[in-house]
């Protein structure tokens, strides 16, 4: 039986190299997209030279009686789920003190309670149908510490973080696992990086003096999803370079 994996947010970044790294392993992908329906349909052409099936679907994680309705969708139209990978979302840099209600829900809704519907979905299928199954949220650094004029992020994050061990807690009788992937800074269109060679980006405030790429996120990514990682659950996997690592030695910095 080949396995099926939906991954929100896979038109670009890193939601198409996870789709493509997933059918390369031998999933059939379910795709979503917000605003990039070509980028979404490049994925679905990437996760078919791997001789894997692809369906792609628009969604608005900010319409929250749409998500659901979606990710039922994609599951009937690959016949069933056996993974997600909640990994659409979206960012403000808005001081806190300036932050308007609708920017906050915006980035709430979408970075929180639309991965909530979406996980919830999939895993009410994926115990119906008994077969266990594997829930990857991606988070990022700013799960675990805090930036300055990104409070509904870090909020969104954290509050997805904690949401991901409840889940992982509840869902294990059923054989499915539940974990985080927190990364750090990765080239990527959020960070407007897209396509860029990340070995010619010096950045000598992280350990490995770069950023990282979206393909080494979409690695840790399909292994959570996979049989090998049956023991991994309610946990968060920060890939950041070693920067949270940093944080000791900014202080001494400060402090010399």
């Amino acid at each position: 039986m080949i396995p099926v994996a939906i991954v929100t947010g896979s038109d670009s970044g890193i939601g198409k190299a996870t789709a493509v790294e997933l059918a390369r392993q031998g999933w059939d992908v379910g795709i979503t997209w917000h605003e990039d329906e070509d980028g979404a349909s490049g994925t679905a052409d990437e996760v078919r030279s791997h001789g894997r099936r692809a369906e792609v679907r628009r969604i608005d994680l900010t319409r929250l009686d749409e998500v659901q309705p979606v990710i039922g969708s994609l599951a009937d139209a690959l016949g069933g789920v056996n993974a997600l990978v909640n990994n659409a979302g979206t960012g403000a840099s808005t001081p806190f003190l300036e932050m308007e209600l609708d920017e906050w829900r915006e980035v709430l809704d979408t970075d929180l309670t639309g991965a909530y519907l979406a996980g919830q979905e999939a895993a009410r299928r994926m115990v119906e149908c008994g077969d266990g199954g594997r829930i990857v949220n991606v988070t990022s650094v700013h799960e675990h510490v805090p930036k300055a004029g990104s409070s509904a992020y870090c909020a969104a994050k954290g509050g997805l973080g904690l949401l991901t061990k409840v889940m992982a807690l509840e869902l294990a009788e059923h054989d499915i696992t539940v974990n985080a992937v927190a990364p750090g800074e990765i080239a990527t269109p959020m960070t407007h990086q897209e396509d860029e060679d990340v070995s010619e980006q010096d950045r000598p405030a992280i350990p490995v003096g770069r950023p990282g790429d979206a393909r080494e996120i979409a690695a840790v990514i399909a292994f959570l999803c996979s049989p090998q990682a049956s023991y991994a659950t309610g946990a968060s996997f920060v890939i950041d370079g070693g920067m949270l690592l940093m944080a000791a030695e900014a202080n001494a910095v400060v402090q010399s």
